[in-house]
């Protein structure tokens, strides 16, 4: 019954997104908004991070959920990120105010100043969180990145399409939130790429060969994603 309730959530709140498109807020302020809040996880994973940061020398930094999580054993991150010093902090189920308690209490940005950033974040957030709030949410990661590593530039995913089908609530809230996010990139620091048409079929569906649980990328899902962002991960790096 949970997992209904939380599907049902997230079809009223693509619905209700869908009616208008915010844009994101000059302020920082965004009352009672939950994708603003840290929020702390107790995850060993998170340890294992603080150790990487202790030991440096990182100058790519994948940061998001478990979809960056599943870069792990993949042989696109050996081939096309291993050599540029990437490292992966990609906690399974985090939302965006699980990334910043990591960047803020959690300290996980100490030690290293990567030259990129690569953020994918935010689709956890679609169950509870309105496109502007989950924007918003995002803005204040890749300001708090910022802040953090001032050196450090940002490669801004927008969220990866969802779900077998097209145009479907879910969709459209998703293409909201990255329009919202669109406007982040600033042309100097922040660079704001969607790659999430390379995964459609023509129909605009979904494919078990890309994503086998229509959410969580395939092998062949990830050697796409390192295929897309490269060119731009390397312009941003020079």
């Amino acid at each position: 019954m949970k997992s209904v309730n939380r599907i049902l959530l997230s079809c009223l709140v693509g619905l209700g997104v869908g009616l208008g498109v915010a844009s994101v807020r000059g302020d920082d302020n965004y009352e009672n908004n939950p994708a603003t809040t840290p929020m702390n996880r107790d995850v060993p994973r998170h340890k294992e991070f603080l150790a990487i940061a202790k030991k440096g020398g990182v100058e790519v930094l994948f940061l998001g959920d478990s979809i960056t999580h599943g870069w792990e054993g993949q042989k696109a991150w050996k081939e096309y990120f291993e050599p540029l010093k990437a490292a992966n902090f990609g906690i399974g189920s985090d939302e965006t105010g699980h990334v910043l308690w990591r960047l803020t209490e959690g300290k996980e940005l100490e030690g290293i100043s990567p030259k990129v950033v690569v953020l994918t974040i935010g689709t956890n957030n679609t169950w509870r969180d309105s496109a502007p709030q989950i924007a918003q949410g995002i803005k204040v990661i890749v300001k708090t990145i910022q802040e953090k590593s001032p050196r450090t530039k940002v490669l801004v995913l927008g969220i990866f399409p969802r779900g077998e089908i097209a145009d479907t609530p879910m969709r459209q809230n998703l293409a909201n939130i990255n329009r919202i996010v669109a406007k982040l990139d600033d042309g100097k620091t922040v660079k704001y790429l969607d790659i999430g048409p390379k995964f459609l079929e023509k129909d605009g569906s979904l494919s078990k060969t890309i994503m086998p649980d229509f959410l969580h990328l395939s092998p062949r899902g990830y050697e796409i994603w390192a295929e897309s962002i490269t060119p731009t991960l390397k312009e941003m790096l020079k």
